[in-house]
């Protein structure tokens, strides 16, 4: 503990002298730190060389990854120990995307037999229902999928439809989460129940949300076909095969996972099920062969030569050297748009933390506020805050390299906005420079004492810019394991468990407390706010 309180404080005082140096400067100081700080994995090229850390800094935060032992947590998570420790569980997402005949154990139980059948299950299912093998109780080929699911089991399938979908799928996939029916009505509206497939996903198949959206899509199916052939439009992700036998849905038609699986880390599971049929098997196959890239470039990379490891301390050099509480992530790429919601989930649900496995606060602030959307429209929505508001906020900035994707010209377009607000962060505009402007319009000098400090961009804002070598199965499933390993590596210097998310439980408990209050008209005891709004909305 001594060995690592020492190097929280040498970071910290690294971060403080950073802090007082300006970026751009920083490349003329260090001839080599471009080549230090850009890698180049699984198709993705990282640029962390904007980032706040000099030298100095850079070398403090590797130091205090070696003092809160990464490399052995890393080990121990790869061998299948039961890391998660309010659990009992090993944490194995790895295992999902791992070659079949990988040595692979969880708490001493080999998994990949189990983990390549759940696959072979899945991909003669996709293939069966794109074939039109498997059929609609009418006898017409399935032409749209349904996914319910929520939290972990719609962000990621969600997000891996968007990215990777055809244009003009043979399948189309649409999602219900929100428990609002609005959702279900617009998403089904025109939607054709003899030709859907509606695929539940929720491992104990007792998640409120999804339960609801479940019922009112069985509905939906026996008001077109019937009760009992609605059951040939149904399957289900999980693992209560009891429940899902009652829902009406054969277990042929069930796929499990396991324990050592968390939600957020699901996607690589049976929960994308509905993106392997409307995407193809060769897709979703791509994908994990990507992430099983950087895996491999995770395990075996020394740490300041290891992406995941730097990106997390680039976040930790931020969050906790230079107290930024915030940090934004914007891929200039539609398909891209909803990655920081991913994210969102990914860090904030296994990050978001301030007591320790071992009962303690957490002796450091831990994870930041992440939100974004893509780019360039989010350059018209909240940049002004970012180039000239009163807080710092880092940002990691996501590009294709290459795309056929759109008229000619545009992806130019987008990738010279992309490394323009780069550039403009790190470097912004004197107000030497923006007052030479005003001078040569001939502005008036009484104007120009007014105007200048208004145009003026102090710069020195934080980046990490990331580009794919194209959007594609590969790079995609490599971008997404990159974020998984980083989140893991904070979690482990921050000193708390990243795989549990007992905050999630608090507010499900306390809504099931109050919606039989809200049917019933017998109101509990509750704040007196909380009260009188059920007296208010009571059916």
């Amino acid at each position: 503990m001594a060995d690592l309180d020492a190097a929280w404080t040498r970071l910290e005082a690294a971060a403080r002298a950073a802090g007082d140096k300006r970026i751009v400067e920083m490349f003329d100081a260090e001839p080599d730190r471009l080549a230090n700080l850009t890698l180049d994995v699984a198709g993705l090229h990282i640029d962390l060389s904007k980032q706040a850390w000099d030298e100095a800094g850079l070398e403090a935060a590797l130091d205090l990854a070696h003092a809160a032992d990464v490399e052995g947590a890393r080990a121990r998570m790869l061998a299948g120990e039961a890391i998660n420790s309010s659990e009992s569980r090993a944490v194995l997402h790895t295992a999902l995307r791992a070659a079949a005949d990988a040595d692979i154990k969880a708490q001493g139980v080999a998994v990949m037999a189990e983990v390549e059948t759940v696959r072979q299950r899945m991909k003669t299912f996709a293939e069966a229902v794109r074939s039109g093998a498997i059929r609609g109780a009418t006898g017409k080929p399935f032409k749209a999928i349904l996914h319910i699911g929520i939290g972990g089991s719609d962000l990621g399938p969600r997000l891996l439809w968007d990215a990777l979908r055809p244009v003009k799928p043979q399948i189309d996939l649409r999602f219900v989460a929100n428990v609002d029916g609005a959702e279900f009505l617009l998403t089904t509206a025109d939607l054709d129940p003899t030709e859907t497939l509606v695929i539940i996903v929720s491992k104990t198949f007792t998640t409120q949300e999804t339960l609801a959206n479940a019922g009112a899509a069985r509905a939906w199916l026996a008001e077109a076909l019937g009760e009992e052939a609605a059951g040939q439009h149904l399957a289900s992700i999980s693992t209560a095969l009891d429940k899902t036998a009652a829902f009406g849905i054969s277990d042929e038609r069930v796929f499990g996972f396991w324990d050592w699986v968390g939600g957020r880390y699901s996607l690589w599971s049976s929960v994308s099920l509905s993106v392997a049929v409307a995407c193809g098997w060769e897709v979703f196959e791509g994908f994990l062969a990507g992430a099983a890239e950087m895996d491999a470039h995770f395990a075996g990379a020394p740490l300041e030569r290891n992406a995941p490891v730097l990106l997390a301390l680039a976040q930790i050099f931020n969050r906790n050297g230079l107290d930024r509480r915030a940090r934004s992530v914007v891929p200039y790429s539609h398909r891209l748009r909803r990655l920081a919601a991913f994210l969102q989930q990914l860090e904030m649900e296994s990050n978001g933390k301030s007591v320790g496995p071992d009962g303690q606060p957490a002796r450091r602030g831990t994870a930041t506020v992440v939100f974004g959307d893509e780019g360039t429209n989010v350059q018209h929505a909240y940049f002004q805050c970012m180039h000239q508001g009163t807080d710092i906020t880092p940002m990691e900035l996501i590009g294709l390299a290459r795309s056929d994707e759109g008229p000619a010209g545009q992806h130019e377009k987008l990738l010279s906005n992309l490394l323009a607000q780069a550039e403009a962060f790190m470097v912004g505009r004197s107000t030497d420079d923006v007052r030479a402007e005003l001078v040569a319009k001939g502005v008036p000098e009484a104007e120009i004492a007014t105007l200048a400090p208004q145009r003026t961009f102090a710069g020195n804002r934080p980046s990490t810019l990331l580009l794919l070598e194209r959007l594609t199965p590969r790079t995609f499933g490599a971008l997404i394991a990159l974020y998984e390993h980083k989140t893991f590596v904070e979690g482990v210097i921050w000193g708390i468990n990243s795989f549990d998310q007992w905050g999630v439980e608090l507010g499900k408990v306390m809504a099931g407390r109050i919606l039989p209050e809200l049917e019933s008209g017998a109101v509990g005891r509750h704040d007196p706010s909380t009260e009188a709004l059920i007296e208010r909305l009571k059916v």
